[in-house]
């Protein structure tokens, strides 16, 4: 859902200022490469980055630790997330999940890109 509603939006994210939108995962380079790939996301303005390690995820306190989501994809995981970042300042951080819905699988609304940018001046 994150991926193509991003795509569908990028002129809406322009207007806004938006120039380019970052999409992180915890898995390798060749994993986010592939993703990038089945999406059809060349000449957009997404690029995906991959945090391997968690390190990133765990420095933002983003890490999925819930055991429902954690005993399917084990643990490390990142939760789903968008971020409004101007110039290195983080100016918004919303994250899609719900007591019923750690996840954010249900109702990711908060990650998308309407979701972002509600909270962009």
């Amino acid at each position: 859902k994150q991926i193509p509603d991003y795509v569908s939006k990028q002129d809406a994210l322009r207007a806004k200022g938006v120039t380019e939108v970052i999409v992180m995962a915890v898995n390798d380079g060749a994993v986010m490469m592939n993703w990038a790939k089945s999406q059809r996301t060349a000449l957009t303005m997404l690029t995906f980055l991959g945090d391997p390690n968690s390190e990133l995820t765990k420095a933002l306190d983003l890490e999925l630790t819930h055991p429902g989501p954690v005993s399917v994809l084990g643990p490390g995981r990142c939760k789903r997330f968008a971020m409004h970042v101007v110039n290195g300042e983080i100016r918004a951080v919303n994250v899609s999940e719900g007591p019923d819905d750690p996840a954010g699988d249900e109702d990711p609304s908060a990650s998308l890109a309407d979701g972002i940018m509600a909270t962009m001046e």
